[in-house]
This record gives C-alpha cells, sequence and structure tokens, in this order.
C-alpha cells in the first residue's frame, strides 16, 4: 500500500493505494467511514489495483475552508479530481452508506467517470414512503446526542437503524435506549462534534438523487443491499431508489457493513462480499 495526498484548494485529500500498478483502479468510498474501513475487503481483491480516501474533513483530509458540513456535490468535485489525477478514467466505484450517496451525486455531474457504480445501501430519507417520521426520528437520535452525549446518541442511532419497516408511532413510543446495554458510555464527554450524530450529516440523507441524469449516464449504476439487511432503513432507501430508477437491487452478503472483517468490531463477510463484488464487477 501506498499513500498519497492530492492537494485542492481547501482541502489535503489522502489516500491510499493497493494492489497492482495498471488495470482499471475501484475506488472504494464511504461516509462517514475512511479508508481504513475497507482493507479488509481490498485485501481480498489482490487482482484489483484498489485506491481508498479518507473523505474532506475526516481522518486524514484535512480542511482549510472552515466549514465541517459533508455535501454529496463537494465530495463528488473531491472525487472528480482524485481520478482524474489517477489518469485511469472510467474507475469502478463500490461506495457504502453516505458514501454511496455521494457517489450517485458523482456520477451526475461526471457521468463519464465512472464505469460501474455499487451504491451499497445509500441512507436516502427521501426516497421513503414515511419520509417525514423517518426524518422525526433521524431528528430524534440527533437531539439525543445534542442533550446527552455521544453514548446516547449512538444508541438512539442503533434503535433508528435496526428498526423493521415503517416508523409508526410504536417506534416513536418506545423508552429511549440504554447506551449500557450496547456497551457504550453513558457519560457525557462534552463532545458535539461526531460526524454522524451531529448535523454534520444532513446534507449526505437529505440529498434527492436526479434520477433522469442516473439513468442517461454511461455509468452502469447498480444498488446493492445486504442480504441481513431486511427491511431496516438502509435497505428500504434502497430498494425504494431502486424502485425509482427501474430496476431490481443486487444482493450482496452480510448487513450494512457486509464489507467488514470477520474478526472486527462490527464483524463483516468481507471474503464473501469479495466473490460477490467481483462477480458483479464481471459480469
Amino acid at each position: 500500500m501506498t499513500t498519497h495526498t492530492l492537494s485542492l484548494p481547501d482541502v489535503d485529500l489522502v489516500y491510499d493505494v493497493l494492489g497492482p500498478s495498471e488495470g482499471r483502479p475501484l475506488v472504494m468510498i464511504g461516509q462517514p467511514m475512511t479508508a481504513e474501513g475497507f482493507h479488509a475487503l481490498a485485501e481480498q481483491l489482490p487482482e484489483r489495483r484498489v485506491v481508498l480516501y479518507d473523505p474532506r474533513g475526516l481522518g486524514r483530509s484535512v480542511r482549510s475552508d472552515g466549514v465541517d458540513t459533508s455535501v454529496p456535490e463537494v465530495q463528488a468535485e473531491d472525487l472528480h479530481a482524485l481520478v482524474t489525477s489517477l489518469g485511469d478514467i472510467p474507475v469502478d466505484v463500490l461506495a457504502s452508506s453516505g458514501g454511496a450517496i455521494t457517489a450517485l451525486a458523482w456520477v451526475a455531474a461526471y457521468p463519464d467517470d465512472i464505469a460501474t457504480l455499487v451504491a451499497h445501501e445509500p441512507p436516502l430519507l427521501g426516497e421513503l414512503p414515511d419520509a417525514e417520521a423517518a426524518a422525526r426520528g433521524y431528528d430524534g437520535f440527533r437531539k439525543a446526542y445534542a442533550d446527552r452525549g455521544w453514548g446516547a446518541g449512538m444508541a438512539a442511532f442503533i434503535a433508528y437503524t435496526s428498526w423493521s419497516g415503517e416508523y409508526t408511532e410504536d417506534y416513536f413510543a418506545q423508552p429511549a435506549p440504554d447506551p449500557a446495554m450496547f456497551g457504550m458510555p453513558t457519560e457525557d464527554d462534552g463532545s458535539r462534534d461526531d460526524p454522524l450524530l451531529s448535523d454534520r450529516s444532513l446534507a449526505i440523507v437529505r440529498y434527492r438523487p436526479d434520477a433522469a441524469a442516473l439513468q442517461a449516464a454511461a455509468t452502469r449504476v447498480l444498488l446493492a443491499v445486504g442480504e441481513e439487511t431486511g427491511d431496516a432503513f438502509t435497505g428500504r432507501t434502497t430498494r425504494a431508489l431502486a424502485e425509482r430508477l427501474g430496476q431490481d437491487v443486487v444482493v450482496f452478503p452480510g448487513g450494512h457493513g457486509g464489507f467488514g472483517a470477520e474478526d472486527g468490531p462490527w464483524p463483516g463477510q468481507a471474503k464473501a462480499f469479495a466473490v460477490r463484488l467481483r462477480e458483479v464487477l464481471d459480469s
């Protein structure tokens, strides 16, 4: 693995390149996850030149614009600059969670940059039939974080993303989950800058993909969902967008973090996920 820095006017983007020096790059992007979250999967694809990066303002990619929001269109510009600097366009892309939303904005803005995009479980609030209730629930875990700190916010986030089906009054009638149940701190350390639980995430989940642009692009756009995700939030958002685009979802092993290491803190199925990703990209 080699590490590089691409200096742009308002951010130094840090990215890693793994594998052979030739062949079409496979770019993996997450949000708010940084490059290391894909290491286990990249190791299962030794034949591919894999590019991993830290989104602006996260991990090693330091911003100089004084802003901390995560905006899909801005991150799409970053990724266009990154692959342009590589000199190998088009690239293939695996993008997960908020990274999948950024990738959809990237395709809309630069339809010739990507050959195949596998958009894995983009959490798009506006795609849901119960979008208003989903937004209310999203605001609920953000409020838990703002009022009581990281442990309370993350526990509420887990409850939100684990809920199966539409967000009914039964969901909102639940008592606030105890962070200790998830092995999380009950004390408030006073910080409020978490990129997932704070307002920094809003532009990501509120993004509305341009269906016409995605359908007109040269990119093969595939919406992917984990076989274990079921009717939880990101499974429903993915299927809803796939329906709007007139396609079926592609099923991958595991759940929302199915690409993760089998022995990681949030265990995934990196080996099986790599097999499926190879099949999808080569089909």
